[in-house]
């Protein structure tokens, strides 16, 4: 054999040996580190569709700001984080089979909120999956189901609330209620289902308490995400004379109902939990400058420079008019598990489920933390009323509309932190 061809052949074989050396070593790497699997299991068609679409943007906002900066820290090294999405429809039974395909494929954390039915569901099949399986427990991190249940009789070591349950939210917005003097009627109206019902409560219990003299006309229950026509309930509206509506209405539920009292020239007030966005203001239009009242934990232009740099990232990511509905409190929400990871050097659920118990994350202005009590998140409230864009402290519409929300009230998170019985069972 000639050595040139020997030469030849021994670097072929050298650089042959190089690229598997470095292609084992690589897949080594990322076999030692793999990216931790978050799994959104969510309304992503049906009736509520866009309410699920807005969670995804928001949360994949979130998770691309952490891998941004390499991910979370580990004693492994840096780990990035991976969203899956799964279609819930909207449907419980769905859900639970989102959910067992989610772990299926190695989810450790669990993303849901648009229904508190659905979550009552989940928290409960993620005890029984944890007791079963305990090496391939879940976390459940929920973002909107506000059922108050969820951290008082129903509270569980495994789930995690980061918006402010119903209660806490009707306690912001009766305390602008009780300011209105001229109001002395109110029809009160809700889906069906545990959330709806809660609100309705709540909000019986809370006038009786601060505005005695206020009548309460009506108070109806409609099935959730099925009436395509809200004219009929408009038109009672109207006709029994109450001066405001006092709704938790959600998603097409909400943006149909407001519509409706438009059409049939209802001109009384709405009091609504997210009556600020997903087609409502549009839907309603100049009837509901200076009557539409909405609750949240931050709303664009709440005043303040990190508030305002925080929105412009975001809409910077987001420019399309539609897309233009940013949650605060999911961003918090996934700042406080990335923190959460990194303290407890490892992505073990339960290991950073005590963790999370101690979550105390700030962004954009808003500082909230996890009470460990109940696992329900505190963090300051807005109130806020409809007006036109460029109107005094409106330099900001939702979704193209023309229409933005002022705020007329924030609360510190203490003024809206209500006391829980919950009695939570912890693992040892």
């Amino acid at each position: 054999m000639r050595f040139s061809h020997f030469f030849s052949l021994s670097v072929s074989r050298f650089f042959v040996f190089l690229f598997i050396f470095w292609g084992t070593l690589a897949h080594a790497q990322n076999t030692a580190n793999p990216p931790i699997q978050l799994a959104l299991i969510e309304g992503m068609s049906g009736p509520f569709a866009n309410t699920g679409e807005a969670v995804l943007r928001n949360l994949v906002w979130a998770v691309e700001r952490v891998n941004a900066r390499g991910g979370v820290t580990t004693s492994e090294g840096k780990r990035l984080l991976v969203l899956n999405r799964y279609d819930s429809k909207g449907q419980s039974e769905e859900a639970l089979t989102s959910l067992r395909s989610a772990i299926d494929a190695g989810a450790q954390y669990i993303f849901q909120g648009n229904s508190s039915a659905n979550a009552s569901a989940l928290i409960d099949a993620i005890q029984k999956h944890n007791d079963r399986e305990p090496n391939k427990r879940v976390v459940f991190l929920n973002y909107a189901a506000v059922d108050p249940a969820l951290t008082q009789e129903k509270c569980n070591f495994w789930h995690f609330r980061f918006d402010a349950h119903a209660d806490m939210r009707m306690t912001a917005l009766m305390q602008v209620l009780k300011q209105d003097t001229k109001l002395k009627s109110v029809y009160l109206i809700g889906q069906d289902y545990s959330f709806g019902q809660s609100v309705l409560k709540e909000a019986k219990q809370q006038l009786e308490k601060l505005r005695p003299d206020v009548q309460i006309l009506a108070e109806e229950l409609h099935p959730m995400g099925r009436v395509k026509d809200f004219l009929p309930y408009a038109s009672k509206i109207k006709a029994s004379g109450a001066q405001a509506v006092i709704t938790g209405n959600w998603g097409n539920d909400l943006s149909l109902l407001v519509k409706a009292a438009k059409d049939v020239g209802f001109e009384g007030k709405f009091y609504t939990f997210y009556g600020n966005s997903l087609g409502a203001p549009a839907a309603i239009g100049d009837a509901g400058v200076g009557k539409v009242l909405a609750v949240a934990e931050w709303m664009p232009n709440v005043p303040g420079a990190d508030s305002l740099k925080l929105y412009q990232s975001f809409k910077q990511r987001f420019d399309k008019p539609s897309e233009d509905y940013l949650h605060l409190r999911m961003q918090l929400m996934m700042e406080a598990l990335a923190q959460a990871i990194e303290k407890a050097g490892k992505s073990d659920p339960m290991a950073v489920a005590f963790q999370l118990e101690k979550a105390d994350v700030s962004l954009g202005g808003q500082r909230g933390r996890m009470r460990a009590q109940d696992h329900q998140f505190q963090q300051p409230l807005v109130v806020a009323m409809m007006a036109k864009q460029g109107t005094a402290q409106v330099p900001f519409d939702v979704e193209g509309s023309g229409y933005g929300f002022r705020v007329i009230k924030q609360f510190k998170a203490s003024e809206v932190e209500l006391p829980s019985t919950c009695k939570m069972n912890r693992p040892n």
